[in-house]
């Protein structure tokens, strides 16, 4: 057992290593420079779940909505507990109109990850782009609880304000 978690965390450090320069690059804005790297770290390791975390966070930025969703599956597949790929999963779910899967992957990542925050967020957008305002307003109420940055707890105070206008079923829709 020791020795499966010392090569775990051995290879788990060697492909955080590989996406390093990809990671910076779209800290920095250079997407399709990050894509060309991501490229290259998939084609030399291609069970490195952060370069198809990355790679769909660099698609969904760029409203490749479809490749993004591909690009999060591969990184879920290949560790199911990747936190921010199944969230990043639930978020170009529900923009490509998958409620249901999006509140799946949702449920998932609050399942293995009780009261997160993002797991929170992604759950009440796409309660509420599947009409369901109370279950949205309880996830995002949720989210506000976890603490996050002003500018996201911003937005979600304003979608809360949208969800108290119209029919409790009523989608709501938004980016």
């Amino acid at each position: 057992m020791v020795l499966r978690a010392v090569v775990d965390e051995s290879i788990d450090a060697a492909h955080w290593e590989a996406v390093e320069e990809a990671a910076e690059l779209l800290q920095e804005e250079q997407v399709q420079e990050a894509l060309v790297a991501l490229r290259d770290v998939i084609k030399a390791s291609p069970s490195n779940p952060y370069a198809y975390n990355l790679l769909g966070h660099a698609l969904y930025e760029l409203g490749q909505l479809e490749p993004a969703r591909d690009a999060y599956r591969a990184a879920v597949r290949l560790a199911p507990s990747f936190l921010g790929a199944r969230v990043g999963l639930s978020h170009a779910l529900r923009r490509l109109g998958d409620t249901d899967g999006a509140i799946a992957q949702a449920k998932e990542a609050l399942r293995r990850f009780p009261k997160d925050g993002e797991a929170m967020h992604a759950m009440g957008l796409s309660y509420a782009a599947r009409g369901n305002r109370a279950q949205a307003r309880k996830h995002l109420q949720g989210f506000l609880d976890a603490g996050p940055e002003v500018e996201a707890a911003m937005e979600v105070r304003q979608i809360l304000e949208m969800l108290g206008v119209g029919d409790d079923d009523e989608p709501l829709q938004f980016e």
